[in-house]
């Protein structure tokens, strides 16, 4: 099963007041595990940042300039996610700028039942406890420390690896996102999913030949039976 991971960053709080989206940053994961396969765009928004947002991802109005506009872009942004569930933290905030982007070309929404939401997966699996990714990053022991800015692509990043501890927590040897796994000797890559082979340390050979001790005290015993089977066995 194929999923994206999503998330942007934006130029305020409300499209309805002409904020816009600019950065987009998707993992791909299959079978909930990370293949490598990223998206990562800067938007040019066509207007000014304001300092609030700007002290959130620190991404200036002069840098952005530098970048293509959401319609030069979405077509790129549209066949990356195809059809497959996006996995996104507070959908409706996202869902929300990235459907006013779409409305603007003409494109049909992103309907709400195709994201995942996973501030609800953990509000529901931790009830009354903080919710947000840095929460859920120290919770599931997520190394974070990278995290100075948001940013759409790192958080997307980190998304992932919270994603697959509330869908049940890592397996062994599964890595999640990047090369670790498949970087290491003798991994197999397999769907995307990297495994590494099991080594086993065979044990030397024990002795199990009975003592002179241990025959006697067989023997003995094969006395104390009447017309044994063994005695048979060795007569014919």
């Amino acid at each position: 099963m194929r999923e994206i991971v999503l998330d942007t960053e934006t130029t305020g709080l409300d499209p309805e007041q002409g904020h816009r989206v600019v950065e987009i940053g998707c993992v791909e994961l299959f079978n909930h595990v990370a293949t490598g396969r990223t998206l990562h765009l800067y938007i040019n928004p066509e207007r000014d940042m304001p300092a609030e947002a700007f002290a959130v991802h620190g991404l200036s109005q002069d840098y952005l300039s530098r970048f293509p506009t959401f319609a030069e872009q979405a077509g790129p942004f549209l066949d990356f996610i195809a059809a497959d569930p996006l996995v996104i933290h507070n959908a409706a905030f996202d869902l929300k700028f990235l459907n006013a982007e779409l409305a603007r070309l003409g494109f049909p929404p992103l309907p709400a039942d195709r994201a995942v939401d996973t501030v609800g997966m953990a509000r529901k699996r931790y009830p009354g406890a903080p919710a947000s990714l840095d929460a859920l990053c120290k919770r599931f022991g997520v190394d974070n420390t990278d995290r100075t800015l948001h940013g759409a692509l790192l958080d997307s990043e980190l998304l992932a690896e919270v994603y697959l501890e509330l869908k049940g927590g890592r397996q062994p040897d599964l890595a999640v996102g990047g090369t670790a796994a498949r970087d290491r000797p003798g991994s197999i890559e397999a769907g995307g999913t990297a495994l590494r082979p099991v080594r086993r340390i065979a044990r030397p050979p024990r002795p199990h030949a009975a003592t002179a001790e241990e025959r006697a005290a067989h023997a003995k015993f094969l006395e104390e039976l009447t017309d044994p089977l063994w005695h048979k066995a060795n007569t014919t």
